[in-house]
């Protein structure tokens, strides 16, 4: 037996906080959005992240303008997201802004742009455009390069908190279902 549906609220507040919660309950995996300005390296904790485009590769981040990453990607004009593992969660606290002592990340630069190295997947792109979206910016990137690792622990987000799946067999080895 399933929970009863929450009704939507009266206040805007309320709105929102609901609006949270209903939101949270689409998992996602967790991201280091990363990027350069001068010699600086700069990184965020997200999971608004998505495949855009096939053809051309595009991807889309999608930041909010109150964010000081907003205004180092505007000014950078390129940037990467590295996906990270179940053993990389510290980073996901370090990037959104709950510093840990002593923690150095360690980058490796693909191109122009850092991601984080032994992260399960990066993508560099170039910001090809940027749409308003509210009070967040939508940073679309065109894709200059593709870094695969295997790793048995995706970190997921869901509900507030951090999660992972196992993931059996190397994705070279999964097989389709047949009816695909």
């Amino acid at each position: 037996m399933s929970a009863a549906p929450t009704a939507v609220s009266s206040s805007h507040a309320e709105r929102q906080l609901l609006f949270r919660h209903v939101m949270g309950r689409f998992a996602t995996g967790v991201t280091v959005v990363t990027t350069c300005v001068g010699e600086e390296t700069f990184g965020m904790t997200a999971n608004a992240f998505m495949a855009g485009s096939l053809e051309p590769m595009l991807c889309v981040v999608s930041i909010n303008r109150a964010a000081q990453m907003h205004d180092r990607l505007l000014q950078a004009g390129h940037y990467g997201v590295s996906f990270l593992t179940q053993l990389q969660q510290h980073f996901a606290a370090h990037f959104a802004g709950r510093r840990l002592q002593g923690l150095t990340p360690e980058f490796e630069v693909r191109g122009r742009t850092p991601v984080l190295k032994r992260s399960l997947a990066a993508v560099t792109a170039d910001v090809a455009e940027t749409v308003e979206c509210g009070d967040h910016t939508l940073f679309i990137g065109r894709i200059n390069d593709l870094v695969v690792r295997d790793a048995a622990r995706p970190l997921l987000f869901f509900g507030g908190r951090y999660a992972w799946i196992d993931v059996g067999a190397p994705i070279e080895d999964a097989k389709p279902p047949e009816f695909w």
